[in-house]
Order: structure tokens, then sequence, then C-alpha cells
């Protein structure tokens, strides 16, 4: 079976839930570039999975709505709210165009290691600054383009520290991993960091902080080999 992020859903929140280091290092790294206290702010949270970065801006006051186009990965963020209730919204919509957002009706849009799995990232930048109001902010993480290539691979060598080995960088487009524990089996769009940036740019955001955040120590715990290399890419851009 070919597996979507619908069919991993099941899997994918029990993982989050039960602890995942780089899950919670990604978000963390995100929640620092917004203030501590949100009240009053409207905040949409795009590809908000299981609602991992969408509960802790809740909690953090904003009035937050999280939207992911599978409606699995919705459910179980309505469920955890049922449970722990922070305030947190939902709703099923596509990154790409963001149908059930309001134009100008929001102050920040985050977006946790979910704008790579957007096929069309024009299109979804786009969508952002329509939703935005001016001077509204646009934070986001994307696995780092330079390292996370299609099929890149961790080699050790007995007298060498542990390398990343990594492909064409330049061949952008959709992939899916084949490791069968890993997210990226539903798919994923590898663009190079270039990409990213310039696509800002083009549509009229300025980037006020590009950050590549080095694995704390709960990442090392869990994945020693990653002690050398960042895992994320974090951006941060304002709308004009």
């Amino acid at each position: 079976m070919t597996e979507t992020w619908d069919t991993i859903a099941d899997w994918y929140a029990e993982r989050v839930r039960t602890g995942s280091a780089m899950h919670e290092f990604a978000r963390d790294v995100l929640l620092n570039e917004l203030p501590s206290d949100l009240q009053g702010q409207r905040i949409l949270d795009l590809g908000c999975g299981e609602g991992l970065i969408t509960r802790a801006l809740a909690m953090r006051g904003g009035s937050v709505v999280g939207i992911d186009p599978s409606s699995r990965m919705i459910d179980h963020a309505r469920a955890t709210e049922q449970t722990g209730a922070t305030g947190a919204r939902y709703a099923v919509d596509d990154g790409g165009s963001l149908d059930t957002v309001a134009t100008s009706s929001v102050e920040w849009v985050t977006a946790g290691l979910s704008l790579n799995n957007v096929p069309d990232l024009a299109a979804a930048i786009r969508a952002v600054r329509r939703v935005l109001v001016p001077a509204g902010h646009l934070i986001f993480t994307v696995p780092h383009p330079c390292f996370e290539t299609p099929h890149a691979r961790w080699t050790v060598g007995a007298d060498e520290p542990p390398g990343r080995v990594v492909g064409n960088y330049f061949a952008e487009g959709f992939w899916r991993s084949a490791n069968p524990d890993g997210a990226r089996r539903a798919g994923n769009q590898h663009r190079m960091l270039s990409t990213y940036v310039t696509s800002l740019v083009e549509h009229e955001f300025a980037i006020e902080s590009v950050a590549e955040p080095a694995p704390d120590a709960r990442v090392i715990d869990e994945h020693p080999m990653r002690a050398g290399l960042p895992p994320f890419l974090l951006v941060r851009g304002r709308r004009s």
C-alpha cells in the first residue's frame, strides 16, 4: 500500500504523543520566534498535523486555528482538544489555498515541518500573504534542505565521526522515503534552500531571520549521529 498522511496519521499521532525529541525540538525552536504572551493575537498553524504546535500557541493565549489536509490528523487534534482543552480550533484545509481562512485575518502564520509537504510552494506563500494582515509574520521550519535530500543516509567509519551522505541536491521534487518508521514514507517535497528564500522575496516578504538550530541534548540523546548537523531550517518573514 502506498502510504499517505491519512494512512500514517494514527502512527504519527502516537509517535508525537509518546515523546519524540525531534518533534519537540522543532516545536520549541519555532516557538522561540514568537512572543511568550500571544493574548489578542490571531494565529494560523499551517499543516498542524495532530496539533503539537497549535496547542502550544493556544496555551500562550493566542486565538489559534490549525489546518491540515489530512482529515485523520484533524480527528486526532480535535480528540486531544476534547481531553485537555486549550482553546485551539481545527479545520481540514489545503495549505496551497487556505480556503477556510479569511483575507487579512491573522497576525501570525506558523508552519512547522509542513511547507515541505505542500506541492506548490508559490501557491502556499501567496495564500499565506493573503491571510496575513500587513506587517504580519510567517515563521516556518522545514527539514534542512542541504542534509535531508532524497534518500540521504548516515555513514559511520571506523576512524571517522558519523557523516551524512546526500544525493543530488539540485533535483527538486516529490520523493518518498523507504524507511518504514519515518514520516516521509508518506512523501515529501525536496527544495533547495534558495528556493524557499526566493519564494518569500518574490511574494514581497521581508526576511527577518534565517537560522540553522544546533540539535539540543534531547535530540542528540535520541539520535547521536545528528550531533554535528542542523536538522531543520528556520525562517521568519514579514509581510509588506
